[in-house]
C-alpha cells in the first residue's frame, strides 16, 4: 500500500511537515551564525539543545525563542556601547 499516490502529493506533503529540530550545522545555514559561535551559545546555557549521543540537535521551538531575543553577550555588548554614548 502507497502512502502517496501521485509524486506531487509527496512533495506537498514533505514540504508542510514542521521541522522538529535542527542540528547545528543546519541551523547556521539557515541563519548565517556559525557553527562555533553557536557551539559557544550552546556552552554558555544561551541556545538550549538535545543531545542524542554525539548528536546535538536544537528544538525549533527553542531555535525560534533563541532568534527572537537574541544572544545575552549580543545585547550585554550594545548596552554598553549605549553607556558609552550617553556618558
Amino acid at each position: 500500500m502507497e502512502i502517496f499516490s501521485e509524486p506531487f502529493n509527496e512533495i506537498e506533503a514533505l514540504t508542510t511537515l514542521q521541522r522538529l529540530a535542527w542540528g547545528l550545522s543546519e541551523v547556521s545555514k539557515c541563519t548565517g551564525l556559525s557553527v562555533p559561535f553557536l557551539r559557544a551559545e550552546v556552552r554558555a546555557g544561551r541556545l538550549p539543545v538535545r543531545r542524542f549521543g554525539r548528536r546535538v540537535l536544537v528544538r525549533d521551538e527553542d531555535l525560534k525563542d533563541y532568534l527572537s531575543r537574541g544572544s545575552q553577550r549580543d545585547n550585554n555588548s550594545s548596552r554598553k556601547s549605549q553607556d558609552c554614548q550617553t556618558n
